[in-house]
């Protein structure tokens, strides 16, 4: 039987638990104690654990040098590497033979603490356990009982690109883990559906945050002209970029004219009525005969979609991650929410597209293509 506390898989045989409440009651002090896992996961990044780990390499790190290293306490230092290590994140190696003290490494799940780098999601776990995002979840059952004001709203008075607007730590956080989700993944678009670009001279990033996202899509395919597009306060302080323009603006007045309007992580954010209304200024954008509107978001499947998928399939794994996201849209935005293929589909009819594909990806979100 696993111990409890691992997320990643319970195992438990009839043998070990004997019936069906006894596994209950361990899978709900996983629940009950999970959001440590969580708040570890904040003390580590924040204490760069990953980076003092990854800077002695394979060879280890003893704890008194890690604790040297952070400037911490030893005793409370090990606890947090004993969670890590039962979460997968460390692994424990042989021991020193000069001097008998363990060594700890970093595990594959590890590195992706790492504040730097192409593949780490510091960023992301800082945002989501920023105080500003987690009171909203206080909030939650207010608003699926009575339908009250959004939860974001309910803890902080405005919704919340109102607070960023006016809040700049908050809005860095924001942009920050968006260009960490970014680098993620564009290299899964770029390398998964190439295609999708032949032919497009030039890409507007409908909310591209401080251009990361295209940068990178520029990049990758150098033809291409991009224009960053996003609200004032967000593009005033992007960075300058090669073949990137920063452009100010609301996207549900106009979106600036190109080939190919492309939203990655946007289009969730809002209901269906809004959802609507930015598609039809991206189709407005567009040229009629090879415009296309290039969308990377999740898309959850249903039952049907189940059936056709292997159990090893990258994105069936993902479905739980997917569900996940849509609680994050219910509490964090006014009324955002995760689409199934159908619910696409119904968007896409309104907005005026003709037809559309969804192109999976080695990501969360997959590629929805829109055709004019």
């Amino acid at each position: 039987m696993e111990e409890i506390g691992n997320r990643r898989e319970t195992t438990v045989s009839k043998n070990d638990c004997g019936d069906e409440e006894q596994r209950a009651e361990i899978d709900m002090w996983r629940y009950i104690f999970g959001f440590s896992e969580m708040a570890a996961l904040k003390c580590a990044i924040e204490l760069g654990i990953a980076e003092a780990m990854e800077a002695h390499g394979q060879a280890g790190i003893s704890l008194s040098e890690l604790a040297t290293a952070l400037n911490c306490s030893s005793s409370y230092l090990y606890r947090i590497i004993r969670f890590l290590i039962h979460l997968k994140f460390l692994k424990e190696k042989c021991s020193d033979a000069t001097n008998g003290a363990k060594l700890y490494t970093l595990a594959p799940l590890g590195r992706l603490l790492m504040k730097q780098g192409e593949r780490g999601m510091a960023a992301l776990v800082l945002l989501e356990t920023s105080p500003v995002m987690l009171a909203p979840w206080q909030a939650l059952s207010g608003r699926v009982r009575n339908n009250d004001r959004p939860a974001f709203e309910a803890a902080h008075g405005e919704d919340v690109w109102d607070f960023a607007a006016t809040n700049h730590n908050h809005s860095k956080l924001i942009n920050e883990a968006m260009a960490c989700d970014a680098r993620i993944v564009v290299p899964a678009i770029v390398n998964g559906c190439t295609d999708v670009f032949d032919g497009v001279e030039s890409v507007v990033d409908v909310g591209g945050g401080d251009g990361t996202t295209l940068g990178m899509l520029v990049k990758a395919f150098p033809w291409i002209k991009g224009i960053n597009f996003d609200l004032p306060h967000v593009v005033s302080v992007a960075p300058e970029r090669n073949s990137v323009e920063h452009i100010g603006g609301d996207m549900f007045k106009g979106v600036p004219q190109a080939d190919a309007a492309f939203s990655m992580w946007v289009l969730h954010d809002w209901c269906d009525e809004e959802c609507i209304e930015i598609l039809k200024k991206c189709r407005e954008a567009i040229p009629k005969d090879k415009g296309k509107v290039i969308i990377v978001d999740a898309v959850i499947e249903e039952a049907d979609d189940e059936q056709e998928k292997e159990p090893g399939d990258y994105n069936y794994k993902l479905k739980g991650a997917k569900l996940m996201l849509d609680m994050v849209m219910m509490a964090h935005t006014n009324r955002g929410k995760e689409r199934t293929r159908e619910e696409w589909r119904y968007v896409l009819d309104k907005a005026g597209f003709s037809r559309f594909v969804v192109r999976p990806i080695r990501a969360v979100q997959s590629v929805i293509v829109a055709y004019y």
